[in-house]
C-alpha cells in the first residue's frame, strides 16, 4: 500500500476499501465527509442533568408535594427531546453505541415526564412510597437490559464511557428490583447510583467538549491508545484539505 502525501501536512495511508482507520504520523484518523459535532457531548449533558434530578429525588435529598411540577419539564425536554435528539445525530455520526443509548434514554426520560404530567394533572395516582410499583418496575427492567448491552459494548470504545454506563445500568437493576418489591431504602440506594453516574456522565461529557474544542486531551477518557490519554495529546487526526476548501472536513 503506498503513502502518499496528503494536503502537504502528513503521511497518508491510502484506504484499501475495508473501511479501516488509517494513520497520519502514527496517530489514528478518520474520514467524515459531512461536518458534525459529537452528538453525545449533548447526550451526556442532558443525561447527566435529568438523571441529577430525579436521582437526588429518589435518594431523598429534596421533595415535596410540588416537585412533580419541577420534574416533569426538565426530565421530558433535556433529559428527553435533547437526548433523544443526539441518539438520532449519533446514527448519522455511525455512533451505534452512542445511537441505542442515547435513543433509549431520550425516549425514557419523555415518558417519564409525561408520568408525572399526568399525576400533576390528576389524570394518574402512583402508589404511595414503600409500595410495590411492578408498572413502573417494567420500565427499569427493559432499561436495564439495554444499558448493560451498551456497557459491554463501551469496552471497546474507553474506560469513561464503561463507567458511566456500567453504574446507570446497576442503578437501573436496583431500581427495578426495588420498585417490585416496594422496598423505599432499595429505591434510595438507586437515586445515590445514579447521582454518581450523572456526575461520571458530566466529567465524560467535559472531557469530550475540551478535546473537540482545543484538538487535544485534556481530560482523560481511558481510551486504549496512549495518545488519547496523554494531556495534550491528539485522540484524533482530522482528515481534512487545508485552507478548509469543500471536501472532507474535520468530524466527530
Amino acid at each position: 500500500m503506498s503513502t502518499v502525501d496528503y494536503a502537504g501536512r502528513h503521511g497518508y495511508e491510502a484506504p484499501s476499501g475495508d473501511g479501516q482507520e488509517r494513520l497520519f504520523d502514527g496517530i489514528p484518523a478518520r474520514i467524515f465527509l459531512q461536518p458534525i459535532a459529537a452528538p453525545s457531548i449533548l447526550g451526556l449533558f442532558g443525561f447527566m442533568a435529568a438523571t441529577l434530578m430525579v436521582g437526588a429525588n429518589m435518594a431523598g435529598w429534596y421533595g415535596d408535594a410540588r416537585t412533580p411540577s419541577f420534574l416533569f419539564p426538565f426530565a421530558a425536554v433535556f433529559g428527553g427531546i435533547a437526548q433523544l435528539a443526539a441518539g438520532l445525530w449519533s446514527y448519522r455520526a455511525r455512533d451505534a453505541l452512542a445511537t441505542a443509548i442515547h435513543g433509549a434514554w431520550g425516549s425514557f426520560w419523555i415518558a417519564y415526564g409525561i408520568l408525572w404530567l399526568l399525576v400533576v394533572t390528576g389524570n394518574l395516582t402512583l402508589p404511595l412510597p414503600g409500595q410495590a410499583f411492578p408498572a413502573l418496575a417494567l420500565w427499569f427492567i427493559g432499561l436495564a437490559a439495554i444499558t448493560w448491552s451498551g456497557a459491554l459494548a463501551s469496552l471497546a470504545e474507553s474506560v469513561a464511557i464503561f463507567g458511566v454506563l456500567s453504574t446507570l445500568a446497576t442503578a437501573s437493576t436496583i431500581a427495578a428490583v426495588s420498585l417490585f418489591v416496594g422496598d423505599e431504602s432499595w429505591v434510595k440506594v438507586a437515586g445515590w447510583v445514579f447521582v454518581f453516574s450523572a456526575g461520571l456522565a458530566w466529567y465524560t461529557a467535559t472531557a469530550m467538549m475540551l478535546a473537540a474544542t482545543s484538538g487535544r486531551t485534556v481530560l482523560p477518557l481511558g481510551k486504549f491508545t496512549k495518545t488519547a490519554n496523554r494531556p495534550g495529546g491528539r485522540p484524533v487526526q482530522a482528515v481534512e484539505f487545508a485552507a478548509g476548501e469543500p471536501g472532507v472536513h474535520r468530524g466527530q
